[in-house]
């Protein structure tokens, strides 16, 4: 197929989330995207090589795991400023820990435009996997999303041990570094044997899941030397419950459904 016969792109940058690694967990627009895009910038050591099948056949494709954002930026800019639509193609969801917030920032500083894509987010495909809800009433109705502090310092008000303390669904990210420090914080709040599922690669062909009692958390995470790319969820919610919600009680009426005795 020649590119005339292509439906054409608005040039632009899209910010586009891939979501974890399952290429049939892509939205729709992210799928429209990627087939329609004149460049496709993906973080090539996050995103599995079988999501870019979806591109162009002349697409240009380029990775960047081993461009700093410096080298990142003026390559957009070019290519937009050149007519071309650009996808910028990035692992899970774009709101979390994608490091968009500067892209964004010195896009519209430059006057491009661009627009963001959502992707389905590592704890949310952690919980499809579990088969579980991380929000069970009468046992859980908060989910946290955070990670420790490493090389990316997080707020003091924001510290795992001040998190813990709520003893929510937590699922963190970016840890796999830290796990003693991680553990060791936990377990200031939550019971030694409260269940955390331990995922690694989710939607990719070598995914890997272990759950565990939180008190091997790190013993496990080392025995399966495990780095990076990988998830952990920490929640009551993980043990076997069984709370009913009141959502579709057959005593609960709500606006589109009324009680029946």
């Amino acid at each position: 197929m020649t590119k005339s016969n292509y439906i054409s792109l608005e040039s632009g940058v899209y910010i586009v989330g891939a979501g974890p690694g399952d290429p049939e967990l892509l939205t729709l627009k992210a799928q429209k995207l990627l087939k329609l895009a004149d460049v496709v910038l993906f973080a090539d050591s996050l995103v599995p090589q079988e999501i870019l099948e979806l591109c162009r056949e002349d697409a240009e494709i380029i990775p960047s795991v081993n461009k700093t954002l410096e080298e990142i930026l003026p390559i957009m800019i070019e290519r937009v400023r050149s007519h071309k639509s650009v996808v910028r193609l990035h692992s899970g969801d774009p709101s979390l820990y994608s490091a968009i917030h500067e892209q964004m920032y010195l896009l519209a500083e430059a006057e491009i435009p661009f627009e963001v894509i959502p992707g389905i987010s590592a704890f949310q495909a952690a919980a499809a996997k579990l088969k579980v809800e991380l929000t069970v009433p009468g046992l859980v109705q908060t989910i946290i999303l955070t990670r420790i502090s490493g090389r990316t310092k997080v707020p003091e008000t924001e510290e795992l041990t001040t998190l813990a303390a709520h003893q929510a669904s937590l699922c963190l990210y970016l840890s796999a570094r830290h796990v003693e420090a991680a553990q060791a914080k936990l377990l200031q709040h939550y019971s030694p044997e409260t269940q955390v599922a331990i995922c690694y690669r989710l939607g990719w062909s070598d995914e890997k899941i272990v759950v565990v009692p939180l008190h091997k958390m790190a013993e496990c995470t080392h025995t399966e030397k495990l780095i990076r790319t990988t998830l952990y969820v920490i929640s009551p919610a993980l043990s076997q419950a069984s709370a009913r919600s009141r959502l579709y009680h057959p005593e609960h009426s709500h606006l589109f459904r009324s009680y029946h005795s």
